[in-house]
């Protein structure tokens, strides 16, 4: 019997080990081969099976698409990728394969848009804040990303579906890439619900006070200054150190950052508040526009129908497992998770009430009120999806314990969000 894809099986179990050696695949700077028919041609309806795929690429020429990994190959991080890369393989019976740069040996992160308009690069992994001068809408929603829900598995599920429904429902976020020659794929993803990892407990605005907290982004710099701290930039490979020696006393991170920079044992006082959030990072997949067009449709339609799969790998495979990982690693140390105290949550909202209100009359929008309106919105409606699914939340200092491989099915979440936000766009 066909696999079905809203009931496929999944590809990646646990995390991998990280890797510590970045390995480099060469070559991946040729010029695009995406070939194998031309745009057009027949497509498959959506819910097609894998047979489908496989019997519809029988006549297809093989494909090869440039790509590149953030990550060594096998690393944690860099999973979600290749479990996307690998699917698309599988499901286009080996007519699509991905000739992978790891360790971004193609181009930096700033610099992927451009590789993708120059054919370096066919399909990329693009991080559009890094030039928020070239992507102020973008830009916008991901200072905005503060409103999701900060726990550990239904923040997780909620903040990367609601960010890719604000995004394909807002023209200037989308013609930001068109206008450069870009396919935007998938707008948003982040590693989880970013928090204050501290040396020492410091929830109240007293004990902020001065704070050397190191912060990226806009968002993240104007809310650790209204926290009294002085926000500080330090590159990701000197923060062990940083802490260390108390050169920093908290860094504004996810558990993912904290698990891959081997700090967390240094930052075992955490905040996380569910009623005050503070803005992630967000990255989004992309593809050249050239690249994209020369595709026959079926390919097309497989590339984008297997977009959830990243999504679900992404929270399955690196979220929780590094949540629970990180959340060992603070408990051993004598850490918790806590909220602020009530002056620093109120410092905090008050901040982020003038960060999303700003947007209002953001030049980069025709209706600024419209994008705040549809933020509100997104984030309430996936709110309620995800708790009408049934999926237990539970507290961060539970997670650990709580946490097990697979004890989170992802199907039903993978299909609303594909379904709501995705196939309304699916190439036709």
């Amino acid at each position: 019997m066909s696999t079905s894809w809203n009931a496929r099986p999944r590809t990646v179990g646990a995390v991998a080990a990280m890797s510590l050696a970045a390995a480099m695949l060469a070559g991946c700077a040729e010029s695009s081969s995406a070939t194998g028919g031309g745009e057009g041609g027949e497509g498959l309806a959506y819910g097609a099976t894998k047979d489908d795929y496989v019997a519809a690429f029988a006549d297809i020429d093989p494909i090869v698409l440039h790509t590149q990994s953030p990550a060594p190959k096998g690393s944690p991080t860099g999973v979600p990728v290749e479990t996307y890369l690998d699917t698309v393989t599988e499901w286009s019976g080996g007519k699509i394969t991905f000739d992978v740069a790891y360790s971004n040996a193609v181009a930096p992160p700033a610099e992927i848009d451009n590789a993708l308009v120059d054919g370096r690069l066919d399909l990329g992994h693009i991080i559009p804040q890094y030039e928020p001068a070239e992507y102020p809408a973008s830009t916008a929603l991901t200072d905005s990303s503060f409103v999701s829900v900060q726990t550990p598995l239904h923040g997780a599920l909620q903040s990367n579906a609601w960010a890719n429904q604000v995004a394909f429902e807002t023209p200037e976020i989308l013609a930001e890439y068109e206008d450069k020659g870009i396919k935007i794929l998938l707008p948003e993803y982040n590693s989880g619900a970013n928090g204050l990892f501290c040396t020492k407990e410091r929830r109240d605005l007293g004990a902020l006070r001065g704070a050397q907290v190191t912060a990226s982004g806009r968002s993240i710099n104007s809310e650790v200054s209204a926290l009294g701290a002085n926000p500080v930039s330090i590159a990701y490979t000197e923060l062990f150190e940083a802490l260390q020696r108390g050169i920093a006393d908290c860094s504004v991170t996810s558990f993912t950052v904290g698990m891959l920079g081997g700090f967390l044992g240094q930052t075992p006082q955490v905040v996380i508040d569910p009623d005050a959030g503070v803005a992630v990072g967000w990255g989004g997949m992309a593809m050249s526009s050239q690249a994209w067009d020369s595709l026959p449709l079926v390919a097309q339609q497989l590339l984008w129908d297997s977009l959830t799969v990243y999504l679900e790998s992404n929270i399955e495979d690196k979220i929780l497992p590094n949540t629970a990982e990180g959340m060992k690693a603070v408990l051993a140390a004598g850490g918790s998770v806590r909220p602020y105290a009530d002056d620093a949550r109120a410092a905090l909202d008050a901040e982020n009430m003038k960060l999303l209100d700003a947007q209002r009359t953001n030049p980069a929008f025709e209706d600024g009120d419209a994008f705040v309106e549809r933020i509100g919105s997104a984030t309430a409606e996936w709110a309620s999806i995800i708790g009408n699914l049934g999926y237990e939340d539970v507290a961060y200092d539970d997670f650990a314990d709580w946490y097990k491989p697979g004890v989170v099915d992802l199907s039903d979440y993978s299909t609303e969000v594909y379904e709501k936000v995705f196939l309304p766009h699916r190439p036709s």
